[in-house]
Formats: structure tokens, sequence, C-alpha cells
């Protein structure tokens, strides 16, 4: 199936209030376009330069999220452009977001990425971290910066029980982190991204309104 095909697909199998974020990493411009053609806007990298390369030869209306781990001295290179970050895990770095994000004159949305998994390979917050990260006094003077939700990975394992008690747990904490800091300048909750493209079906059935579809989508990725 092509590209546009597989795409179809899973748009017609997800309810309309998820939104479907195509991840392109390692994929050619020409499946981007293929993708685009079909009235997929929103895409995501996980490597800064290469995001910033495919953004320079594409449409400006693609809609691009930083969605791996992301180092403090590379943000100045997406600021501008960049439309949702999905893996912060520290205060410091969303300081600097917040100081790029001053010089582009521009307030960057962010997801707060949680470890949810049985994997010390994926990172993230714990609740602890979360809620300490939430109540402190250096957020509120963050103003070029906008939290919009949380994210989280499952655990990678066939027992989807095991994935649903995960992504279940991330729904529960979700629903807290709204209901608690309703009030905060710096928070607007609408956002619980989880699901790739072997478990969005679970994490949707779990609450989850953002996934992050790449092979699924592309076909299997091919590294060097």
């Amino acid at each position: 199936m092509s590209v546009a095909e597989n795409l179809e697909k899973i748009l017609q199998e997800i309810p309309s209030h998820v939104q479907l974020c195509a991840i392109s990493k390692t994929k050619p411009i020409s499946a981007i376009e293929e993708a685009l053609a079909a009235g997929q806007i929103h895409f995501g990298e996980n490597k800064v330069q290469e995001m910033c390369d495919k953004e320079a030869q594409l449409p400006k209306e693609i809609r691009w999220h930083q969605v791996g781990t992301l180092q403090r001295n590379k943000v100045k290179y997406i600021a501008p452009f960049v439309h949702l970050i999905h893996s912060i895990d520290s205060l410091k770095l969303l300081k600097e977001i917040h100081k790029e994000g001053e010089k582009a004159g521009r307030e960057i949305g962010v997801l707060l990425q949680m470890h949810i998994a049985e994997e010390d390979t994926k990172f993230g917050l714990d609740e602890i971290e979360l809620f300490q990260l939430l109540e402190s006094e250096e957020l509120k003077t963050l103003a070029f910066v906008k939290i919009h939700g949380l994210m989280g990975m499952a655990t990678f394992t066939e027992n989807t029980t095991q994935i649903a008690r995960e992504f279940r747990g991330l729904r529960t904490l979700y629903d807290k982190v709204q209901s608690e800091f309703s009030k905060n300048d710096r928070l607007d909750i609408n956002t619980l991204s989880m699901g790739m493209s072997g478990d969005y079906r679970i994490a949707i059935e779990e609450g989850s309104n953002l996934i992050r579809v790449g092979s699924a989508i592309f076909g299997e990725r091919k590294y060097d």
C-alpha cells in the first residue's frame, strides 16, 4: 500500500478527536510530500538537524513535532518554527526553550515526558518530579513556554494488559494535572500523547488524543 493509502486507513480507524502525528524520521522528502498531498500536516522528527533540513525544503504549512531527546544547545535551531516539543523532562530544558522562544518572538508548546515503562532505555519524569516542576515558582516566569500536556511510551512488549495498565496510569495522572493546575497561566492541558504504530489502538482506548505513527504509514525504517 502507498503512503496515502496507509494514511487513509488509519484516519478512517481513529476517532475524530485524536490527532495523528506522522513520524517521518529517516524518511525522504518525497514520502512526506505524498503524505502532505493526502492531507497530513503534522510530522514528527527526532533529530534536530534532520528536521531543520526538511523544514527548509517543504511547505511552511507543515506543523513540525520534535519527538526525540532534545539537547539544550539544539533548541535555538528549531525555536523559530517548531509546533510542539514532546520530550521535556527538566526545568532546565524549559528555561532554554523560553529563552529561545523569546528570541524568536513566539510561544513554544511542549509536552512533559513521563516515564511509564518498565524499561531503563526510556526516560522521563516520575510523578513526584512532575509535580515539583509544575509547582515551581520558576515555571511561572517562563512566558514563552506553554505546557499542553503529557506524553509517555509504554513498555515494548506483546503483553497488551501491561501496555493498557501503563497507559491507564498516565491518563489518571493527566486528569489530575488538568484538575489541579487549571489556573496556571503556563499550562493549557489538552493533550495526552500515547501510542505508536504497535500500540496506538490500546492508547486510544485508554484516553490518548495524540498518537505518533511512523512505520504503519511510511513502512519500516532502514537505518545505515
